[in-house]
């Protein structure tokens, strides 16, 4: 899940005052209003450029709490999101009873194991520390991940609704500490590893060399895992949300994408369709 930049989680300002702040321009009344999380990263003044030569006008919001992108699209303060992966959407749906939904896809990450102290898996000692993100809907990959790599054990076996409670901490070779997503990478200095969102890798400094485990993205399983632009239900036919979402696909966004420092997702173009799908599943499993 490529998320927040490393930011200091604060409560978030009118729509229309952080609009200001984070584009510079004055609020115009026909924009397409995008929540993102990563404003400063070059490829959105790219895929603004492109919205504005099909004649679509985009204005981006930026959060720098997780918390606060969903509900602000719910109460249309803003028309689309984008920071979140499927799994996620689903399981804010489900606990608030809401009914957003994915209307293009993004990119998948692989997710890494990060560690400055070892250089494999198997250099971690018995009763290591790691880290990963306190954020139940961010925990379950990392889990399965774990368990692939025979560095925990799970009670019952891996299932896609894995918990930190069904670790068997006896039977397990490390130790597991759930901490805030944004704090992942500076716990480094202090553990034997961790898991770290892209987003808050790159800017850490962190690179394939601190890297001692990946899982492969293109499971048919980890679909839930793939990045989104989210809208509300009834605007999910929108064709001007449908082509923004489509726009992240434009050749040239996608290549100031992969330009940036440390990029390494894997786009996707999954239909819609497909994602409400998977998307609809989760939630089902999600509210019993």
């Amino acid at each position: 899940m490529r998320l927040l930049h490393r930011l200091l989680l604060v409560p978030i300002v009118s729509a229309v005052a952080l609009a200001s702040v984070s584009c510079g321009t004055e609020h115009r009344d026909d924009a397409i209003r995008i929540g993102v999380n990563d404003l400063a990263l070059p490829h959105w003044a790219v895929y603004k450029k492109k919205a504005a030569d099909q004649g679509i006008a985009v204005e981006f919001i930026n959060f720098t709490d997780y918390n606060q992108p969903n509900p602000a699209l719910a109460q249309r303060r803003i028309d689309l999101n984008k920071f979140q992966h499927v799994r996620y959407l689903a399981n804010y749906n489900a606990r608030n009873n809401d009914t957003l939904v994915p209307i293009g896809a993004t990119e998948i990450f692989p997710l890494a194991l990060y560690s400055r102290k070892h250089r494999s898996v198997a250099d971690i000692p018995r009763g290591g520390q790691i880290t990963l993100s306190n954020n139940s809907a961010n925990q379950v990959r990392p889990l399965l991940s774990l368990a692939a790599a025979g560095l925990i054990v799970l009670k019952g076996g891996a299932s896609w609704d894995s918990k930190i409670e069904d670790v068997d901490t006896a039977a397990s070779k490390v130790k597991l500490t759930p901490i805030d997503p944004t704090l992942t990478a500076q716990s480094l200095s202090s553990v034997d590893a961790a898991f770290v969102d892209d987003t808050f890798a790159r800017p850490a400094g962190l690179t394939k060399d601190d890297t001692i485990y990946t899982d492969d993205p293109e499971r048919p399983e980890l679909k839930q895992y793939i990045n989104i632009f989210a809208a509300r239900a009834a605007d999910k036919d929108n064709p001007t949300l449908l082509k923004l979402a489509r726009l992240y696909h434009d050749p040239e966004v996608e290549a100031a994408v992969r330009a940036e420092t440390g990029y390494e997702g894997i786009f996707k173009t999954n239909e819609p369709a497909d994602l409400q799908a998977a998307a609809t599943e989760l939630e089902a499993k999600f509210r019993k």
